[in-house]
């Protein structure tokens, strides 16, 4: 019997900001959703600034440089954000 084994890859492939939330899709096709309220700069940030964002630390980070904010995967997956 063959055993599927799924390829986790915890890099940054896209941010999106809906309906108060901060979501980070991973490149494994896993999302990462929190409430914005938990980022404060982010929270202030203007739209333009939040959609400012790059990736940090080879793709395991996100940095957005116009709100002086930097997160990592694995702390949002430690800060107890939904993971789907």
């Amino acid at each position: 019997m063959a055993i599927s084994a799924i390829k986790m890859d915890l890099r940054v492939a896209q941010v999106d900001f809906p309906a108060g939330r901060l979501e980070v899709t991973l490149r494994d096709g896993r999302v990462i959703s929190a409430p914005l309220e938990w980022f404060p700069r982010l929270a202030n940030a203007s739209e333009e600034d939040r959609r400012a964002w790059e990736t940090s630390a080879a793709g395991l980070g996100i940095h957005w440089p116009l709100a002086d904010e930097d997160l990592s995967v694995e702390g949002l997956l430690q800060s107890g954000g939904g993971v789907e």
